[in-house]
């Protein structure tokens, strides 16, 4: 049994007395046990028990004195004041260090006094068993789950932060944005005593899997199925079941499953991994019909098409053709259509790119068989080049050495640190997101093209219909679950000026259009941006049209393999998270993070100016800043090869590169186009965001309304 718990031994002495009392009366101390009777005489008090429960004690917790006595009159505890005519009671003390306790009983014949000791011992500090992190590194934007393990606090806290648990194990979730190291505060009423744990967040970013798919994906046993991939950051991509292993981003391997199988995809880097499934389904029947088109002519944009006939062979004919609906793939190229026959037209094309669709064959038993036809598609940009006047920001050079234009110094200006090791990542080209296209399409509508109606379903909107036609190509066509941004541009006649119509997750509905915001320059013309703080379809309120780079401006006069162009506006980018304010000529953000003056707080979601610029941000990279490539840095070697990549690295010196929305960092966005050349354009991935520097281009700003320049 614990001490603590039992009474304390009673030391009783006898008081003296007028006559002698009898020996046999008394036991003595040695022969009482635990409660001991004071020798009195007949009319003499005495203390048959005084006991203290508990005995020890933790300073700051409480204790009970019992008595009982016989023929007392009054009793008294000291130390204290404490005093009573009951023969029996208690008492709760709280003695702050080890006290020894008397009581005195008291009659008209006399007293007898007994003494307890209570020991007092200090209250013990709390003990942290554990404090740790997992993972103890991430990538920004990821979270990780900071655990503790205590003994004896009554509280705890964690910083930085305000968290605070009044359990003695458990968990959070944090999500730095840059390496923290957290401390873990556990307090009792002795004190307090602390532990630490760091999250480290990597520069970097998780592999990404643009698509991941099988061809064909039906068959019968014993058929073989095509497995494509495109990705981008992967170190290594893995596929299940079997054993295959590569660190090729873009290609393909042949699989031949006895049974219905899903294949999953595993792209895996320093940072971790992400997966995507593609499933190949045995049929039951002969196996035999099968689509032998692999490839349909090339069209151009804005043309008619030559035609072309899907042919199928085995099973039994007739056939009837149609397109898969399969969110794996991309639809015919917009402007396309598909007869039952296999026949496909078009009066006009409205997509770009390479578009490679599933195309289903039925033949009069009920067999099916699939299989991905091609269809590239040129793209017919030029007109792009000549939205907004040439005294348009849009168009200005920001190089040093012409300009005289000096680095931004703002503490909101540079992009985030973490970001600066990301590479410049073409999102454009021909052959490199298969089967879609890449890139985000514009085209091009006469002026007396007829409007449609179109609703909003999530945030602002300047126009309930437009001249968007039915062939209006979405980004990554319908069957996209990403941006679906459209951009329509309409020529000038007939009194009215050109206009840029553009749309953020675009939808044709059979006539009318839906999207989920919009924005309208109704007079490109002029240098008239949108209001500020008004959005756009662009998270950086700008518009998109005139800041894609286009296979048209870097191809020029020349061919794709000998370009003779020139890119002369910035080119639009992204980061994982912009700041949370936006410089001219960006309208709008979609950020993170905060900025003071000397004044103090400056609120979210404002316009920063480049001339009187914050004291202080806690992120940095606000939507519209432009960045230029540094003058101190090389050309990459293999620029000498790559001639469509050399022309958009001049433009990077030229023009600069603008933040326009959030997305992967160093995101370069372009149009899809089969004129791209795919591995020359890889060239750009030689280039890291470290490589550019921020540009204060506010010596050039009219108006904040305007993206007239000054000269």
């Amino acid at each position: 049994m614990d001490s603590s718990s039992e009474p304390a031994t009673v030391f009783a002495r006898t008081a003296l007395r007028t006559r002698p009392h009898s020996h046999a009366a008394c036991c003595g101390v040695s022969g009482c046990g635990a409660k001991f009777k004071s020798g009195s005489t007949s009319t003499g008090p005495s203390i048959i028990s005084f006991v203290a429960t508990p005995s020890s004690i933790v300073a700051g917790n409480p204790t009970t004195l019992s008595w009982i006595t016989s023929g007392a009159t009054s009793i008294s505890i000291t130390p204290g004041n404490y005093s009573s005519a009951s023969g029996s009671g208690s008492l709760v003390v709280t003695p702050a260090t080890t006290t020894t306790y008397t009581l005195t009983a008291s009659n008209s014949a006399g007293s007898a006094t007994a003494s307890i000791v209570v020991s007092v011992s200090l209250p013990s500090l709390p003990v942290i068993n554990s404090f740790t992190a997992s993972p103890t590194g991430i990538v920004s934007g990821a979270s990780s789950t900071l655990s503790w393990s205590t003994t004896g606090a009554t509280s705890i806290s964690i910083a930085p932060g305000a968290f605070t648990s009044a359990l003695a194990a458990g968990t959070t979730s944090v999500s730095p944005s840059s390496t923290t190291t957290y401390t873990l505060t556990a307090t009792n009423a002795a004190g307090s005593v602390t532990a630490t744990a760091t999250v480290t967040v990597q520069s970097g970013s998780l592999p990404v899997i643009y698509s991941f798919t099988a061809d064909p994906v039906s068959m019968a046993s014993g058929s073989t199925s095509t497995l494509r991939w495109y990705t981008a950051g992967a170190t290594t991509l893995t596929i299940t079941p079997g054993a295959f292993t590569t660190a090729t981003a873009n290609s393909s391997t042949t699989v031949t499953p006895a049974v219905t199988t899903t294949y999953t995809l595993t792209a895996t880097n320093a940072f971790g991994s992400n997966s995507a499934t593609a499933s190949v389904t045995i049929t039951t029947s002969s196996g035999t019909l099968r689509i032998t088109t692999t490839s349909c002519p090339a069209g151009t944009q804005g043309a008619g098409y030559v035609g072309c006939t899907i042919v199928a062979t085995d099973g039994t004919p007739p056939y009837t053709f149609s397109v898969s609906n399969s969110l794996s793939f991309p639809t015919l190229p917009e402007g396309m259509s598909l007869a039952a026959t296999g026949v496909v037209s078009s009066a006009l094309i409205g997509g770009q790119g390479n578009y490679s669709p599933q195309i289903i064959v039925s033949d009069s038993v009920g067999a099916q068989a699939t299989g991905s036809v091609s269809f590239p598609i040129a793209g017919s940009n030029a007109f792009l080049a000549g939205i907004f006047p040439a005294t348009s920001i849009f168009h200005h050079r920001v190089d040093a050495a012409t300009t005289g234009l000096p680095v931004d110094t703002s503490p909101a200006a540079p992009m985030y640190s973490a970001y600066l090791p990301a590479t410049v990542k073409p999102f454009f080209g021909n052959t490199n997101n298969p089967p879609f296209p890449n890139g985000i399409p514009a085209i091009q509508v006469p002026w007396n093209q007829p409007n449609v109606s179109v609703s909003t379903t999530m945030y602002q909107h300047y126009y309930t219909s437009g001249p968007i036609p039915a062939y209006a190509p979405p980004e990554g066509t319908a069957n996209s679950n990403g941006d679906r941004h459209i951009l329509v541009y309409r020529q000038s006649g007939n009194g009215n000026p050109p206009a840029l119509y553009e749309m953020w997750q675009g939808i044709y509905q059979n006539g009318p259009w839906t999207d989920s915001s919009n924005a309208l320059w109704s007079d490109v013309s002029t240098n008239n941006l949108t209001t500020q703080g008004g959005g756009t379809s662009d998270a950086a309120g700008l518009p998109v049209a005139p800041l894609v780079v286009n296979a048209d401006e870097v191809i020029g006069s020349g061919t794709p393999s000998a370009p003779t162009g020139v890119v002369q506006h910035p080119i639009r980018f992204t980061l994982n998270h912009m700041l949370n304010y936006w410089v001219w000529p960006g309208t709008q953000t979609a950020g993170t993070g905060s900025c003071s003056s000397a004044a103090g707080a400056i609120s979210t979601g404002n316009l920063l100016s480049q001339s009187a610029p914050p004291v202080s941000c806690t992120m940095s990279g606000p939507a519209g800043e432009i960045y230029r490539l540094k003058s101190t840095v090389a050309t990459p070697a293999c620029a000498a090869t790559s001639p469509q990549a050399a022309i958009i690295i001049t433009a990077f010196r030229n023009y600069g590169i603008i933040l326009s929305d959030n997305g992967i960092s160093g995101g370069l966005i372009g149009t899809p186009d089969t004129r791209w050349n795919d591995a020359d354009l890889t060239c750009l991935t030689h280039l890291i965001l470290d490589n550019f520097e921020p540009v204060n281009v506010s010596s050039l700003m009219v108006s904040t309304s305007s993206g007239a320049t000054s000269h």
